[in-house]
């Protein structure tokens, strides 16, 4: 099973880029964990190095699509900022959502298509209606349908019906993608901040290190005089 999870940093300051970078590789390293693979499919890096404006991580395995539904929604990184030390804010925020990324392809294939003669109006109406020329063309996977009287052959309107259907589920496909890139973008506008589905922290190698044990020292002798008697 394979599922894609788009990180965004949306419209934050450049903490939110440092925050879905550090972000990452805490789910990097969860995925390893439960023995999932990850792929950086797609990444836009950040103003400074080593950040994300956002990445697309592909989450391959059993249990990916569970896996991927935990880090779904509103991420929290909760951090003092990297960058400002006057600032008092410790919670920058990241959006994670499921996206799809490759739209399937309609194969068109005249077997597909279903042909029936029928009879139309129109000039020269005559001969058409009784010799029931026009066509009409089923595309039985997407239901498109089309009906062709433009010439006084069968054969002739067959074969501008076919051309037609190809056309038209070749533009189904197109607006399919384009619909899918769309709801990618709308993905880096969706982030809320606050309310988080998850609150991630680092951990305690990257905080401040911990003050070190004092040992007492043993009190050192007072120095004597000539005849023995402290001075």
């Amino acid at each position: 099973m394979s599922v894609h999870l788009l990180l965004s940093a949306g419209r934050g300051p450049q903490e939110c880029a440092w925050a879905l970078a550090q972000l990452l590789h805490r789910l990097e390293a969860d995925a390893s964990r439960q023995n999932l693979e990850t792929h950086r499919a797609r990444t836009v890096p950040g103003d400074r190095a080593g950040t994300y404006r956002s990445v697309l991580i592909q989450i391959v395995g059993d249990g990916a699509e569970a896996f991927a539904a935990s880090w779904t929604g509103t991420l929290c990184w909760q951090a003092p900022s990297p960058y400002r030390a006057g600032t008092g804010r410790k919670n920058w925020y990241v959006i994670a959502q499921p996206c799809q990324v490759d739209t399937p392809r309609t194969t068109f294939a005249e077997a597909d298509v279903d042909i029936v003669a029928c009879r139309t109006g129109g000039p020269g109406g005559q001969h058409r209606n009784k010799a029931s020329t026009a066509v009409r063309a089923t595309h039985r996977p997407t239901g498109i349908v089309v009906v062709v009287d433009a010439e006084r052959q069968f054969s002739l309107n067959r074969r501008i019906a076919i051309r037609l259907l190809r056309q038209a589920v070749e533009r189904g496909d197109e607006a399919a993608e384009r619909a899918a890139v769309t709801g990618r973008w709308r993905i880096h506008d969706d982030l809320v901040r606050g309310n988080p589905t998850r609150i991630e922290r680092p951990g305690p190698s990257a905080q401040e290190p911990a003050p070190q044990k004092q040992t007492r020292r043993r009190p050192r002798p007072h120095p004597r005089g000539a005849h023995g008697t402290e001075q």
